[in-house]
């Protein structure tokens, strides 16, 4: 799940900013499109590459708007490292799902993510989840298992060794476990962070971490190879600008069900260049997940609403 955006003055215009953030989305899923083509690269080295190039186009964008110099300053250090390293170990097992899973299934297994940030919102955090909420988040739950389970009845080959589609769901649940928690980090970091300072830690801390994996096996890439893999940084880079700028047109309320296009997307990419047919566990599972998701939006958004009214009748106390 990419970080928040950079906060930056708002112009309110909301079919700009549901466009970007489609786009924004087609971006990311090319991204991981190009690091699932070249096979046999290990996961340390494909962190590296999705989080070194991709600081890139991040600086260059904050630099066009004067802002590279905010970007680079921090009150808490130890706690970006924390949030890197809880954030590698998503990004890695991310990558695992990917290498071992058809491209649909790792989209629809990475919306189990929101609903354990709920959960992990009210246990972590104390944050007041209700009835709907958690009626959301448990249908939700219903779907991960509907796409999970065939691939969890058979644990084993005929040769005995667990099945690689068994290793890409675990993988992809972890990952989704690690991101929730990562973004317990972010909601700790942005009272006293702006967004760019986290997001160019976050690229730094894991291009580090996946520097350091370089010992236990990199591939040297050929030359059709090296540009995926740049251009997969590159794009995941410039997706984090779109993320950015469609943050910036229109509220969150209006922008977040667009996420939920990444399957669509990645059903048609998965079958043309994979020939991945998804299952029906998938198309099922994927249907009750998104649906959950999408309540969980609607619930925000009303609870939002009723936040300000409350605050508009409130008469100002006296001062």
């Amino acid at each position: 799940m990419p970080d928040s955006a950079l906060p930056v003055s708002r112009h309110h215009n909301p079919v700009l900013g549901i466009g970007l953030k489609v786009v924004s989305v087609c971006v990311f899923l090319g991204m991981s499109t190009l690091l699932k083509i070249p096979q046999g690269f290990p996961p340390g080295q494909l962190v590296f590459f999705r989080s070194f190039v991709a600081i890139l186009p991040i600086l260059i964008f904050l630099a066009y708007r004067g802002e590279l110099s905010l970007g680079l300053k921090t009150k808490n250090p130890i706690r970006h490292v924390w949030r890197g390293l809880v954030g590698v170990g998503g990004m890695t097992l991310n990558f695992v799902a990917l290498i071992n899973l058809p491209l649909p299934e790792t989209v629809a297994l990475g919306y189990a993510m929101p609903l354990l940030i709920v959960i992990f919102g009210a246990v972590f955090l104390k944050e007041d989840v209700r009835i709907h909420r958690w009626s959301a988040v448990l249908v939700g739950l219903i779907g991960v298992v509907v796409i999970s389970w065939p691939r969890l009845t058979v644990f084993t080959t005929p040769s005995g060794e667990i099945s690689s589609l068994t290793v890409g769901v675990l993988a992809s649940l972890m990952s989704c476990v690690f991101g929730a928690f990562a973004a317990m980090h972010v909601r700790h970091l942005v009272t006293t962070e702006r967004s760019a300072t986290i997001v160019l830690y976050f690229s730094i801390v894991c291009s580090i971490a996946g520097a350091l994996t370089a010992p236990f096996g990199w591939v040297m890439p050929t030359t059709e190879q090296w540009v995926m893999l740049i251009s997969a940084g590159m794009l995941g880079g410039i997706g984090q600008i779109l993320m950015t700028e469609a943050y910036r047109h229109a509220d969150v309320s209006v922008i977040a069900p667009f996420d939920y296009t990444s399957l669509l997307l990645a059903i048609v990419v998965g079958y043309f260049l994979f020939n991945d047919i998804p299952t029906w566990h998938t198309l099922i599972g994927g249907t009750i997940v998104v649906s959950a998701g999408l309540f969980i939006i609607w619930r925000e958004y009303r609870l939002g609403l009723e936040r300000r009214r409350q605050k508009e009748v409130t008469p100002p106390t006296p001062g």
